[in-house]
């Protein structure tokens, strides 16, 4: 099934979203300290909003589960929404954020994209039909060592009794960094990563958008036992030939 009518309208979206979010973003921008103890900003009520508007405008029947404000409607068509993934670094001034859109029909995710406005990429694909990176093609890399791997984490912060098993695993590869949030993943689907592996206890708004594009570019998503991630907890995304070795060395 094409989608090309979500995807061009989520891409219109996206520009709109996009200046929203570059108004609000600054360094020291107010926060809120919401119930389940994460951060919120304007900004991300802002993206939010607008979203809901012009999802409900084209799509009325659609239903909309968005981080800020829950889920509205119900309907076998569901839009997921993080309106901005990486608040703690948009509060700060870092420019690793984005606004994070997936359709899901039937529970599958179908369309995803990952926009970028202070990186100046966007990445998006849609199911049977690959992954994009502001227009181009990618493709998760090759390479199939742990030795020869560019390994991305979220941060040791979440790792808990998994902490030794992780460093050293990521001992044994060629380099490691941390980007958080949705970069690492979209690393991997271009290909400059072999896997992002993130320990934080995600949700779907996090990880569904980054999932599909993962796997359109080739790659695997899953969680720390090999199962589903598509709701989120512990993820690991990676080009697929080192995966199974990560997951491995994560349970020993």
């Amino acid at each position: 099934m094409s989608y090309e009518r979500e995807l061009a309208l989520a891409h219109q979206w996206c520009d709109e979203t996009d200046a929203i979010a570059l108004d609000y973003f600054t360094a020291g921008a107010l926060t809120e300290i919401k119930a389940d103890g994460t951060p919120v900003t304007a900004g991300d009520r802002a993206v939010e909003r607008a979203l809901r508007r012009s999802i409900e405008s084209a799509f009325p029947t659609d239903a909309v589960l968005g981080e800020e404000e829950g889920l509205a409607g119900r309907s076998d068509r569901r839009w997921i929404l993080d309106p901005i993934d990486g608040t703690k670094n948009y509060a700060r001034g870092v420019p690793v954020f984005a606004t994070l859109l997936a359709l899901q029909e039937q529970e599958e995710t179908v369309v995803g994209m990952v926009s970028a406005p202070a990186l100046g990429t966007r990445w998006w694909a849609s199911r049977g039909d690959g992954a994009h990176a502001s227009g181009t093609i990618v493709r998760v890399s090759s390479v199939a060592s742990i030795a020869e791997s560019h390994l991305i984490t979220g941060g040791v912060d979440w790792a808990g009794d998994r902490a030794d098993a992780l460093v050293a695993l990521l001992a044994r590869a060629k380099r490691h960094r941390g980007f958080g949030d949705f970069w690492g993943h979209m690393l991997v689907a271009q290909g400059s990563a072999e896997a992002m592996i993130e320990l934080a206890p995600l949700a779907v708004w996090d990880i569904a958008a980054p999932k599909i594009i993962v796997e359109e570019a080739g790659g695997r998503v899953s969680a720390l036992d090999g199962g589903d991630a598509g709701g989120g907890g512990a993820v690991v995304s990676s080009n697929g030939a080192v995966h199974d070795d990560i997951l491995a060395a994560l349970s020993g």
